[in-house]
């Protein structure tokens, strides 16, 4: 009996995991559509949207933490790969700002996208998926740091550039997103660390908890994309420009991946290609709708589902190898 409870526990557990980001994925889209359709709810819309924003950066501070308890200050190592990817990602960004003030109408909407999609930091729970992927928690991290400096330097540097009618002066620009970007990366690193050498039983009980980090990712999903669709819905967009967006969106998440891959194909593939594919698609839709054009916010929900598509698609073929 004993043998056939453990069984059915693993299968259960398989299933969940199998179906948990496109389950997430549908949770959060229907989730907002039945708030919509629900008018006795409308009031709360304000404090529902602040809870739902505020949420998802408890839960990525809270997958980035699970990973620094698991990892040392001294694995964290740069190699070659996360020196192209960030190349790729920075150079990428300032090819799309140059073009920018040549466009006008839809033509810019979807470069702001692209440029968004390409720039946009590594996610939070690309070490969850890299780690049940078999690639490297520490490589991922490393470059997770790497990037979150990068933009959070760069992207001040671009916008009142781009956006030269902006009211906020260049280090308004760093203050907004540090304080959007710092306290999510630092903050999490910093507590881990600190009991890593100071409460070693208490590290040890973290990473036995750690392995809960994929669940927690499918409430971080959730909530992502209940943002995602608000933002969908309230964009204005007609059908014709959604479907541009999308097919802008998708390039960019298929590349990315490609390209990761390509560029850590000697060393670590998996990890090169989660580090430069999945994105922080909260941050992608924040900083499209408060300093772009903001129904460029749309292609952040969009390539969460891209990525989490995938994502679902890499877990499944590593536990059903011959499927």
């Amino acid at each position: 009996m004993t043998n056939s409870y453990v069984s059915t526990h693993r299968s259960l557990g398989q299933v969940i995991q199998d179906w948990m980001l496109p389950g997430a994925i549908v949770l959060g889209i229907s989730t907002y559509l039945i708030y919509r359709e629900l008018d006795f709810l409308h009031p709360l819309g304000p404090v529902l949207h602040v809870a739902a924003s505020e949420g998802q950066r408890l839960v990525i501070a809270l997958l980035l933490f699970f990973q620094f308890v698991k990892i040392s200050p001294h694995d964290l190592k740069i190699s070659r790969w996360h020196v192209l990817a960030l190349l790729f990602q920075v150079l990428s960004f300032l090819g799309f700002a140059l073009l920018l003030p040549h466009f006008s109408g839809v033509p810019l909407i979807l470069l702001e996208c692209a440029m968004l999609c390409i720039v946009c930091p590594t996610a939070s729970a690309a070490g969850v998926i890299t780690d049940k992927l078999g690639g490297s928690l520490a490589g991922t991290v490393t470059y997770l740091v790497m990037i979150n400096v990068a933009a959070t330097l760069l992207i001040p540097l671009v916008i009142p550039v781009i956006r030269p009618s902006a009211d906020l002066g260049f280090w308004s620009y760093v203050w907004h997103l540090a304080c959007k970007v710092f306290p999510v990366l630092v903050l999490p690193g910093a507590i881990a660390w600190l009991i890593r050498y100071t409460t070693k039983k208490l590290q040890r009980v973290l990473m036995r908890w750690s392995r809960y980090s994929f669940y927690i990712w499918g409430v971080g999903l959730t909530l992502a994309m209940v943002l995602s669709t608000r933002a969908l819905v309230l964009g204005g967009l007609g059908a014709g420009a959604v479907a541009l967006i999308v097919a802008v969106s998708m390039a960019a998440c298929a590349l990315q991946f490609a390209v990761g891959r390509l560029f850590g194909r000697k060393t670590d593939r998996i990890t090169a290609g989660q580090s430069l594919g999945q994105k922080n698609t909260g941050f992608l839709i924040w900083l499209g709708y408060n300093y772009l054009t903001p129904v460029t916010s749309v292609a952040g929900g969009l390539y969460a589902i891209w990525q989490n598509l995938f994502n679902s698609w890499q877990l499944y073929r590593r536990s059903h190898p011959k499927a």
